[in-house]
């Protein structure tokens, strides 16, 4: 096992028979001390937050593993907050594939003049570029195809799939008088079958969610979904 790469909140290690490890750490996304799941920086570190998010993100892969949806989710170590994966190549240099049930965040500032904050959305599905130096930026469908990063035909694949798998993150949350606003997902594909699955993690470090309009930061949203 030999370290590959370190990110904002996972260190990513090397195994063998094409498997991947990824370490949770307590690092989250923000600006300025506030957490923020569409930041591009780590903008503080909360004790506990890597087994937090690895709990969710455990619970949430084995129940799409278990509905056929493809993934790259092999096991989790709760104890040493880790998750061996299916190693994948991501789409470009990495993106960000957005799920959008309220016009909040990035999407409300965006778009202000046409909305209300909190207006519905419909799985209003977007795409961003990882890129930190450039601030993420939105990326449509036809630039996609047209800069060789993903054709017209997977970018269906992909927004078909995405709506599957955040409809039924938003049904589980619901169950706990959750409501999903937006979800953060990553894709890439299986380096041994070529097939698109969903990478990364599922948590309350890529998603905003409300009980009774309040927000639920990310550690309290782990402790009241899977209490």
């Amino acid at each position: 096992m030999h370290l590959i790469y370190q990110g904002k909140t996972k260190d990513v290690y090397k195994l063998d028979n094409n498997q991947i490890l990824l370490k949770f750490k307590d690092d989250v996304t923000g600006e300025n001390g506030v957490f923020d799941p569409g930041a591009n920086t780590v903008g503080l570190t909360i004790e506990g937050a890597g087994k937090s998010g690895l709990k969710m993100t455990k619970f949430f892969y084995e129940l799409l593993n278990s509905r056929g949806i493809p993934t790259h989710f092999i096991a989790a170590d709760l104890d040493e907050v880790s998750m061996t994966v299916k190693e994948a190549q991501v789409l470009g240099k990495g993106l960000e594939v957005i799920c959008r049930y309220k016009a909040v965040g990035s999407f409300y500032r965006r778009y202000a003049a046409y909305c209300t904050e909190g207006q519905d959305l419909d799985r209003f599905v977007e795409v961003t570029i990882k890129d930190d130096e450039r601030g993420d930026p939105v990326i449509s469908d036809d630039a996609l195809a047209q800069l060789g990063i993903l054709p017209h035909a997977l970018y269906q694949e992909l927004k078909e799939l995405t709506r599957q798998i955040c409809d039924i993150v938003k049904e589980e949350l619901a169950k706990k008088g959750l409501e999903l606003y937006d979800i953060k997902l990553e894709f890439g594909y299986d380096k041994a079958t070529n097939q698109l699955l969903l990478i990364d993690e599922i948590s309350g470090g890529n998603m905003r969610v409300y009980q009774g309009g309040t927000y639920i930061p990310p550690l309290e949203l782990e402790k009241i979904f899977l209490s």
